[in-house]
């Protein structure tokens, strides 16, 4: 069903070309837009052209049409005037009504197709009807994106998406709750990754500034089949569940960059609480103070260099290694050995992962 804004708009920009009033009116009676108040008037009326088999007739110099959605009746159009102009007008205007019904029934159609793929509630033979059905490329390269805004019911962003995106009519644009908007984007043979965070950077640069702030685009991997697309958008999801945990200052995360963090997400909790207990036993990471987390981060950033993470720290090299081996008394790893780091950097990621799931559990 269209909109009645839509509506409204297309009587209003017929109205400016032809100068004929339009109105209307939904086979219950219900007046839907007009371009002249008297309308209303023309209700019964209309009621009573909806039983004639008549498909155009005039009264009492207006002209009444029906508009079909197939061969199902859905409007009735009014045009004031009862010359042949008015005529050829109303069956214009009625003729683009029906051509809009038929694009909005199919922008639904695929809308729901495309929620269903998705989520994964349509079987493989299911997928490639549908997808004939609908004129959808069944063998295009495409990658999920999605948008998460801070604020709930946001559909505003869907529709700054879409006009964002709106010269790539093969791209479908949906939401399948509340909070998201889902960007499937079919790209070109040579589009490689470098792409693909163009089009996330312009994606978050589609919302108003004060939305961007808080708004993350997250992205799966490229695929080649459509029945691919729900694992594309399996790992744009736990990227940006993934990201909001070891990798909260960007606001454009790619599943592909995750590393370590993707496997650390599917743990089971029991397991990350043994885990700590092994390594640390009855220290944790959030008994460390402010000066030694810092030490640890940025010796983690040079990759183990002391060299350059005393410099910039700004401190003397035996500062740092008297840092180190205080570390090492208290926790039995030392930093400098690529294995016990490895374990500590692990450990710590464990430790945001639990604290995330901890919040998410209130």
């Amino acid at each position: 069903m269209i909109s009645n804004q839509i509506l409204q708009n297309t009587v209003e920009g017929i109205k400016q070309i032809s100068r004929v009033d339009l109105g209307v009116i939904d086979t219950e009676g219900n007046v839907m837009a007009s371009t002249f108040d008297e309308v209303g008037q023309y209700v019964d009326s209309a009621l009573l052209f909806v039983n004639s088999p008549a498909d155009s007739q005039e009264l009492q110099g207006y002209q009444f049409f029906k508009v079909y959605d197939d061969t199902q009746l859905e409007y009735i159009l009014i045009a004031n005037g009862g010359n042949d102009d008015t005529y050829m007008v109303g069956k214009m205007a009625a003729f683009q009504m029906q051509n809009l019904l038929v694009a909005y029934k199919e922008r639904f159609d695929k809308d729901n197709f495309v929620k269903n793929l998705l989520l994964d509630n349509l079987l493989l033979i299911d997928i490639y009807n549908r997808a004939k059905k609908l004129h959808i490329d069944v063998e295009a390269r495409r990658v999920v994106f999605i948008l998460e805004t801070e604020n709930e019911k946001e559909n505003a962003s869907l529709e700054s998406v879409r006009m964002c995106l709106n010269s790539k009519t093969k791209d479908f644009i949906t939401a399948v709750d509340e909070k998201s908007v889902i960007v499937i984007k079919e790209l070109a043979p040579s589009d490689d990754n470098a792409q693909l965070e163009k089009v996330a950077e312009q994606i978050l640069m589609s919302l108003d500034e004060a939305k961007r702030e808080h708004a993350h685009v997250a992205y799966g991997t490229i695929v080649g089949e459509i029945q691919e697309v729900s694992r594309s958008y399996k790992e744009a999801r736990m990227a940006l569940d993934v990201g909001k945990i070891f990798f909260g200052e960007r606001n454009i995360i790619a599943y592909s960059s995750l590393g370590i963090g993707r496997l650390i997400y599917q743990l089971p909790m029991p397991l990350c609480k043994m885990f700590i207990r092994e390594i640390f036993d009855v220290k944790s990471p959030d008994d460390f103070d402010e000066e030694t987390l810092t030490t640890i981060n940025k010796f983690f950033e040079n990759s183990l260099n002391v060299s350059e993470t005393s410099r910039q720290l700004y401190i003397h090299r035996n500062t740092l290694v008297y840092r180190l081996d205080k570390l090492e008394k208290s926790t039995g790893l030392d930093l400098r050995v690529f294995e016990d780091a490895i374990t500590f950097k692990i450990a710590l990621m464990v430790v945001k992962y639990m604290k995330y799931m901890e919040t998410q559990e209130y």
